[in-house]
C-alpha cells in the first residue's frame, strides 16, 4: 500500500476497538432489560443477534461467521486496487465493521462462532443495530458513491477523448 494510504490500517484498527469497547460497555450497562432513552426515538437497548442483518438466518451463526471471514480477507486483498481513497476507506470500514462482529461470533458464545452479535443502538423503528453494523453500512455507500464517481469521470474522459457522447 502506499504512502498515501498508510492511515487505512489505524481507521480500521480504530472502528474495530469502538466497536468492542461500545459492545462491552452495552452487555455491562445495559444487562437486566435497562434501556437508555437518549432523544426522540433514539434509545440503547441490549440485544443479541445470532443470525445476519436483520435477525435473519438465526441459528447459522457458525457459517455467517465463516462467510464474513472469508469476505474480509477477499476485502483487505482486494484494497490495492481500490481506485481512490474514498473507496479504500469504504472498504476498511466495510472489512473493520465485519471483524467486530466475526469477533463477538468467536468469543461472545460457548464455541469458537457460536456467538451471538451485540447490539445496542435502538432507534425503535429499525432494527437494533451496533457501531459494526453502521461501519460496514457507511463503508458499503461510501464504495458505491466512490464507484458511481469512477464510472461517471470515466465516461467524461471518453467524451472529451471524442469516443462518445450524445
Amino acid at each position: 500500500m502506499d504512502r498515501s494510504r498508510r492511515w487505512l490500517l489505524p481507521a480500521g484498527v480504530a472502528v474495530v476497538a469502538l466497536d468492542q469497547v461500545t459492545k462491552t460497555w452495552a452487555v455491562n450497562a445495559l444487562d437486566d432489560g435497562r434501556t437508555i432513552d437518549l432523544f426522540w426515538t433514539l434509545r440503547l437497548a441490549l440485544g443479541f443477534n445470532s443470525g445476519m442483518a436483520f435477525s435473519k438466518a438465526t441459528g447459522l451463526g457458525p457459517f455467517i461467521g465463516i462467510v464474513a471471514t472469508l469476505a474480509i480477507v477477499f476485502i483487505v486483498a482486494s484494497m490495492r486496487r481500490a481506485e481512490s481513497a474514498a473507496s479504500a476507506f469504504g472498504m476498511v470500514l466495510v472489512a473493520a465493521g465485519a471483524a467486530g462482529n466475526v469477533i463477538d461470533r468467536l468469543f461472545r458464545g460457548d464455541a469458537w462462532f457460536r456467538g451471538s452479535v451485540v447490539d445496542f443502538i435502538d432507534l425503535q423503528w429499525w432494527p437494533v443495530f451496533n457501531v459494526a453494523d453502521s461501519a460496514i453500512t457507511v463503508g458499503g455507500v461510501l464504495v458505491i458513491i466512490a464507484a458511481l464517481r469512477a464510472r461517471d469521470a470515466g465516461a467524461d474522459d471518453a467524451v472529451a477523448a471524442g469516443g462518445g457522447g450524445s
